[in-house]
């Protein structure tokens, strides 16, 4: 899965995540295993980066500038305490 968000002023798309199944891959060499039925076998993993803060920060600025403010997304109201910049 990425997950993307669009540039427009350069009218591109950039990745701020992205996450992918390893599958056994990092698992085999941790020796990393999981009981299932009673049976062991090697755990499947996940190899994802956090979110490119700088990226996210962009967009928030780019796509949500009014005249005089920056409004902050409805989603994030709860965890800033506040509405616009």
């Amino acid at each position: 899965m990425i997950l993307k968000f669009i540039q427009l002023h350069k009218k591109k798309w950039l990745e701020v995540s992205s996450v992918s199944n390893f599958e056994i891959f990092q698992s085999n060499r941790l020796k990393l295993r999981i009981e299932s039925n009673g049976k062991k076998t090697l755990a499947h993993t996940l190899n994802g980066s956090s979110l490119a803060l700088p990226r996210i920060v962009a967009c928030i600025l780019e796509n949500f500038q009014g005249e005089n403010s920056i409004q902050i997304p409805n989603v994030l109201i709860p965890y800033t305490g506040f509405d616009k910049i």
